[in-house]
């Protein structure tokens, strides 16, 4: 069941300001300098994107690295309090996604990193340093909202990664400074995966914008709404699976005449959020010839990179949308 509570970076980088690190992140005050800094993810989506910037001068432990279940049920281990105590860093997906990590004790030197709160999502959301007006690159509000809050997972945000990834670079550079030259170089290579990313989705958004798509949870709401889609899923069918609950049945109607009338051109099914009703919406769909698009919530095995599983997802959704 899924019972979570919801919303209720020595070298001052050419990346990004000081001011706009502050705002999502929060540095012990006597950090000392470190050859190999030990940063600390939520999850392997976050650690893939650490490592991006960490390189070869670092390590990164991502604490849910299962490809099954949910991040939101995960219970640290003493080996893993351990190592969130040791870090260097500790990066957190924030917006109470990952609240054992955000409560977790942490060395007093430890820079702490909150993703959410960058993109103005979460109790530690701060309004300055967002000079877009809170809207991302193609102009589209930057917090998409669920039926009860902002929606925390922001890790589908190319904004918020962006964000983080440029933070990290900078309290990675605090932390190490011999090595602050290679964490920038790192963060504007992956600067530029995530553009490809970015138009990819402006394709999307170029060929089927004002498409209506449905999903059984609000996992997707962010890359939806970059793509220039709309998110038709009844605001209750999709809270109630988010909550671990059962959706009413007026809502699984809603949804399903969605798809039985082809006003969804598809469905965006978490795979890491399922139980009997969503796999009877997803076989409804199938049913129905609206086509299926697979999204998680962590790396699925064999899948390394931020790119790579995003890159995927993105394609299979224009797929669907084309098909």
């Amino acid at each position: 069941m899924r019972h979570r509570r919801r919303l209720s970076a020595a070298v001052a980088a050419a990346v990004i300001t000081t001011t706009a690190v502050l705002s999502g992140c929060s540095d012990g005050s006597d950090s000392t300098e470190v050859m190999r800094p030990l940063v600390v993810t939520s999850t392997n989506v976050w650690g893939a994107v650490a490592q991006e910037i960490v390189g070869a001068n670092g390590t990164v432990k991502a604490l849910y690295i299962s490809a099954d279940g949910d991040p939101h049920d995960f219970t640290p281990s003493a080996v893993d309090s351990a190592a969130v105590a040791d870090a260097d860093i500790v990066l957190i997906n924030g917006g109470h996604y990952d609240e054992y990590l955000a409560k977790a004790k942490k060395s007093p030197s430890a820079s702490v990193i909150d993703a959410a709160s960058l993109i103005g999502v979460g109790d530690g959301a701060h309004d300055e340093g967002h000079g877009d007006g809170g809207h991302d690159d193609d102009g589209h509000a930057d917090h998409p909202r669920s039926s009860d809050g902002a929606n925390e997972h922001v890790f589908y945000s190319l904004t918020a990664v962006r964000k983080t990834a440029d933070a990290l670079a900078v309290a990675l550079a605090r932390h190490s400074p011999a090595h602050a030259a290679d964490y920038r170089r790192n963060a504007a290579a992956f600067g530029k995966q995530l553009d490809d990313l970015q138009g990819k989705l402006a394709g999307i958004s170029a060929r089927h914008r004002g498409a209506k798509v449905a999903q059984t949870e609000p996992l997707a709401g962010y890359l939806i709404t970059a793509a220039g889609l709309v998110d038709a899923s009844p605001p209750g069918f999709t809270a109630a699976v988010e909550n671990g609950q059962s959706p009413s049945a007026a809502d699984r109607a809603k949804l399903e005449d969605l798809l039985t009338s082809h006003t969804a051109k598809a469905l965006l099914y978490n795979a890491q959020a399922v139980n009997p009703v969503t796999t009877a919406v997803a076989d409804t769909a199938r049913r129905a010839g609206v086509p299926v698009v697979t999204l998680t919530e962590s790396l699925p095995v064999g899948v390394t990179t931020y790119a790579q599983w995003q890159g995927a997802q993105i394609d299979a959704l224009a797929r669907a949308l084309g098909s």
